[in-house]
């Protein structure tokens, strides 16, 4: 049987329909793909058009609109009289259009780097400084666009700038801040940062008030940051800051500050304090801390030379840095053994130069004794036996209570930045030695503002008043004349003390100032019917464990007249020369020239009348 061949032309016909059928295939595959990748680029382009169109049109518009902010220009800082002791004045600022300096860097084939060097002793910037700003990226890492490089720049700092001929180096106009008396009330006043913030005293404290409300331009550019001339622009005009009135008086300032650098001089101390208030009204009158520095320039001190640490040079002592009082503070023991009935002109005590306290000799400071005293005689003497006396009859119940009650261990509230609150022991944990040593101001540590808070109220008769800073918030109308924003009513007024036991008090206070046998007779001056208290503390060890040898903080406490006291002072010399140290010889003279000078001018002023008869 003979097999059949195939037939070539149904072969031929197979083959043909197979590769239809793979062509068929191959078309639709593509037909497939060409579908998903239009509709991969609809949706793509459904992406950018409509669910990143915003984050699109705000690039966009960051490329083409410059946003700048314009400054507020800062309040001005007054003293009571009116007297301008911080201003700002005209300045202008560089900040940075980097996409633009990018390029104008690149054409004029400089880097960054040497721009810095170039700029550096144009700004008075380290190089680095000025490359950190080059810089500087976003959080996610992103170069930033605008900067600030430097404010309150002069007009010449500004054309050598402009000397450079870099394009992406703004400028405009800017304030600056200055302080015309330069390390005047500098302490208090405090000083701004290179962003205009307040760093340290008044200028932090107020310096939501001081700093206004900055304003905003914003409008189209071109490439090189030129304002479009038929672009869009907007403009929010700056709402200038309010002026802070203080309650210093630029006079007794001045005579604070001369008394203060005498002393510090003379004494060849570590430090001087002297603060000035009226008891009536908590007004602080001066205030001063020696040495200080130039707020027109807070890296240096007065003197123009280098400070090693800026935040230990521009402290305000008074109110930041607590010490052991020492005899001042035998007003407090004295006034409670008054109120108590403890002590009275009847009371008689005896010194022989020390007292023996469970088994610790605590000396008094005339190592001879003073032999018998009266109540008077302890205090005008201030007697460390007839004070420890005192402590041990109170009870360190009955004392610590008026430790608290005149404002110990407590802020005071004063309107200043910084406040320390001072050291009081617990009274229930205090041991008999821990009593006599507080009896006469050992062993506890309080601040300048606190004492004469408290010395205050024996002033005024009875009341204690929240020292403070600040008089009045004020601003300019449309006609330049003053408007009222505010006025200080956060005096915490609080009757803590009796009126006849706080007049029998001064009486004896009185007697400390007089001639010839009062502790305090170098404050002395005929008429003014000055009260006080001298006070000789050593220096507690900071690392503990004692007294440091040779190093004592003597301060003078006064009012006067006494009758009715117009002013209240504390003089604080720390670590005067140990040869001369205590507080008779150190820091009464001071007080007696203050209150000389303080009542001459409250006299000519008609503010004070005085014989020497009465007030």
């Amino acid at each position: 049987m003979i097999a059949k061949k195939p037939s070539y032309k149904k072969e031929v016909t197979i083959l043909v329909q197979k590769k239809k059928n793979n062509s068929s295939k191959k078309l639709f595959f593509i037909l497939v793909m060409l579908i998903f990748i239009f509709l991969g680029i609809v949706g793509r382009l459904f992406y950018i058009m409509r669910v990143k169109s915003p984050n699109y049109k705000s690039l966009a518009l960051k490329q083409w609109t410059n946003d700048f902010e314009i400054p507020a220009r800062r309040g001005r800082i007054l003293d009571r009289n009116g007297m301008e002791i911080a201003v700002s004045m005209n300045a202008y600022r560089v900040d940075l259009d980097m996409v633009t300096l990018k390029d104008s860097l690149l054409n004029k084939k400089m880097t960054m780097d040497q721009l810095a060097a170039k700029l550096s002793p144009i700004l008075n910037m380290p190089t680095d400084k000025i490359s950190a700003v080059f810089n500087r990226t976003t959080p996610t890492g992103t170069p930033i666009k605008f900067a600030i490089l430097s404010r309150g720049i002069d007009k010449p700092q500004v054309d050598k700038i402009n000397e450079l001929k870099i394009k992406g180096l703004i400028i405009s106009s800017d304030s600056k801040r200055y302080y015309p008396n330069n390390n005047f009330l500098a302490s208090v006043l405090g000083y701004v940062n290179l962003e205009g913030k307040g760093v340290s005293g008044v200028e932090l404290n107020y310096d939501k008030e001081l700093s206004g409300i900055p304003g905003r331009t914003t409008f189209e550019a071109d490439r090189n940051s030129t304002q479009l001339p038929y672009g869009n622009s907007d403009y929010k005009a700056p709402v200038n800051g309010k002026d802070i009135v203080l309650t210093i008086d630029e006079n007794i300032q001045s005579i604070a500050e001369k008394a203060a650098q005498k002393a510090l001089t003379d004494n060849k101390a570590k430090s001087v304090t002297i603060t000035v208030m009226d008891p009536k009204t908590g007004e602080i009158l001066a205030m001063v801390s020696k040495p200080d520095f130039d707020p027109n320039n807070p890296g240096k001190d007065s003197k123009g030379n280098a400070v090693k640490s800026i935040d230990d040079t521009v402290k305000n002592i008074a109110v930041q840095s607590a010490f052991e009082p020492g005899s001042i503070f035998k007003v407090i023991t004295s006034y409670a053994a008054i109120k108590e009935n403890v002590a009275n002109e009847n009371s008689t005590f005896y010194c022989n130069g020390s007292l023996k306290v469970d088994g610790h000799t605590i000396n008094c400071w005339d190592l001879n004794g003073h032999g018998t005293e009266t109540f008077g005689d302890i205090i005008k003497n201030s007697c460390n036996v007839g004070f420890m006396k005192l402590g041990q009859q109170l009870g360190k119940g009955r004392l610590g209570y008026y430790v608290s009650l005149f404002g110990f261990g407590q802020k005071t509230g004063i309107d200043l930045p910084g406040e320390s609150i001072g050291i009081i022991k617990n009274p229930d944990k205090l041991n008999n030695v821990d009593l006599s040593s507080l009896a006469f101001g050992q062993g506890l540590s309080v601040t300048a503002v606190q004492y004469l808070s408290a010395l205050n109220s024996v002033a005024n008769g009875g009341t204690w008043i929240r020292p403070h800073i600040m008089k009045q918030i004020t601003h300019a109308d449309e006609n330049n004349n003053p408007v009222v924003d505010k006025t200080f009513n956060n005096f915490g007024k609080k009757e803590i003390l009796d009126a006849n036991s706080v007049s029998t008090l001064k009486g004896y206070l009185e007697k400390v100032v007089s001639l010839p046998t009062g502790v305090g007779h170098n404050a002395f001056i005929d008429g003014y019917h000055i009260a006080g208290k001298t006070g000789t503390a050593q220096k507690a060890n900071p690392k503990g464990g004692g007294y440091e040898a040779d190093k004592y903080f003597s301060s003078f406490a006064g009012m006067a007249p006494v009758d009715d006291p117009k002013i209240t002072l504390l003089v604080s010399v720390d670590e005067p020369d140990p040869s001369n140290y205590y507080a008779a010889q150190v820091s009464a003279p001071v007080a007696k020239d203050l209150f000389s000078e303080i009542f001459n001018y409250m006299i000519m002023k008609g503010q004070l009348s005085l014989n020497k008869t009465g007030n």
